[in-house]
């Protein structure tokens, strides 16, 4: 064997390596409780160094960091899950908070702080860590430690930050499971405040309207024979009501889906939209055939929420609607010179939006810059269905 050649053992523990990161990976891909897929990273994280002790930390606000996943090879962990402790700035996990990078400490003998002096009641002597970063901070980190000095050879700290992305890719997945738990809540509880809405405009204008012909209608039956006259009156004014009514539920119709959408495609229903707009409007790029219907009707909601939000809102003199199809994307966006800084949590508008599109596999993006106007960009998956759609100025 020569001198650049890797050991037996080297080869053996690269192997093992390996071997804990595809099974951290399927951990990752199948377990759905953070709890006890970060106590299985660290599990591996341990074997694979060869340690006593291995953590899963997130940092706090408040200089703190609390123990969200935790292994020991005697048994119970010396920092168990759930525990909040201090964030030390010479500790491993004090330089992973403020370097962001891979940090070691190879002896804890002279260093001072609260944290070290609680290492040391534990019988920590050496650590390796490595930070985990999600949604674009610095989240946490991996800590393996030993109860002797000088316990990890050259480079430890190094191998841990395979195992961070994997966590990386966890909290990602624990996120998105979350935020489509929380989406679909607001759908149901969107569809039952629907319904009651609905209720309340039917009971309150085509039903008394019908309730009230009917009425009329017994009244004239009463009278043809005796008051042929004002049976009349009866008559016209059951028909009044019938009229009336018929508008009323039209009226319901169009707002569950407009019957120009059906009917004459997006395109069209859009130019609708921007016709009754109190504000100008200009419609740019759309699309000329048709596209799958909730593609359609959530194209056409989205554009009707924004032109209403920029009308009650954005103090704005113009707005802008384009639309495109690439792929298996269409993608809307509506654009306004207004006073910007919109808020997409100060409403159910928007946010009932995000959740009929994510709903499609899309996602919804708003950017308000004070003083900037508004862009609202809907990414709306077309689910494998096929289109001749194409679009034109």
């Amino acid at each position: 064997m020569t001198r650049d050649q890797p050991s037996v053992a080297q080869l053996e523990a690269l192997v093992a390596e390996q071997a804990a990161l595809r099974r951290v990976a399927t951990l990752v891909a199948g377990d759905p409780d953070a709890g006890r897929l970060f106590d299985g990273v660290c599990r591996e994280v341990g074997r694979v160094l060869g340690v006593e002790s291995a953590n899963v930390l997130r940092f706090e606000e408040d200089a703190t960091q609390t123990i969200v996943g935790a292994w020991a090879a005697g048994g119970a962990p010396w920092f168990p899950a759930g525990e909040r402790v201090p964030l030390d700035g010479e500790t491993v996990s004090g330089k992973l908070r403020q370097s962001g990078r891979p940090e070691r400490v190879d002896d804890y003998t002279g260093v001072n702080g609260e944290l070290v002096k609680r290492l040391g009641e534990v019988g920590i002597r050496s650590a390796v860590g490595a930070p985990v970063r999600f949604a674009g901070r610095n989240w946490g980190g991996i800590v393996a430690s030993s109860g002797r000095p000088r316990a990890f050879p050259e480079g430890a700290e190094l191998r841990l930050a395979d195992f961070a992305e994997l966590v990386t890719a966890a909290l990602a997945n624990v996120d998105a499971r979350e935020k489509l738990a929380a989406s679909r809540a607001r759908i149901v509880e969107a569809g039952y405040e629907e319904r009651r809405r609905l209720g309340r405009d039917l009971h309150d204008g085509a039903q008394q309207e019908l309730v009230g012909a009917v009425i009329s209608l017994k009244l004239a039956q009463r009278g043809l024979a005796q008051a042929p006259d004002e049976a009349r009156e009866f008559l016209d004014e059951a028909l009044d009501q019938i009229t009336s009514g018929i508008r009323a539920l039209r009226e319901l119709a169009a707002g569950i889906h407009p019957s120009v959408l059906t009917d004459r495609g997006l395109g069209v229903a859009l130019e609708a939209l921007a016709n009754r707009s109190p504000i100008p409007v200009e419609l740019g790029a759309l699309p000329s055939g048709r596209l799958p219907t909730a593609v359609e009707t959530t194209a056409y909601f989205v554009v009707a929420e924004a032109l209403t939000n920029a009308a009650k809102h954005a103090r704005c003199g113009h707005v802008h609607v384009d639309m495109r199809v690439e792929g298996r994307w269409a993608t809307v966006e509506i654009r306004d010179d207004g006073v910007g800084g919109a808020d997409p949590s100060a409403g159910s508008g928007l946010r009932g939006l995000a959740d009929r599109v994510s709903a499609l596999g899309g996602s919804l993006d708003i950017e308000s810059p004070p003083g900037e106007g508004t862009t609202i960009r809907a990414r709306i998956a077309l689910s494998g269905a096929r289109s001749t759609a194409v679009c034109s100025g």
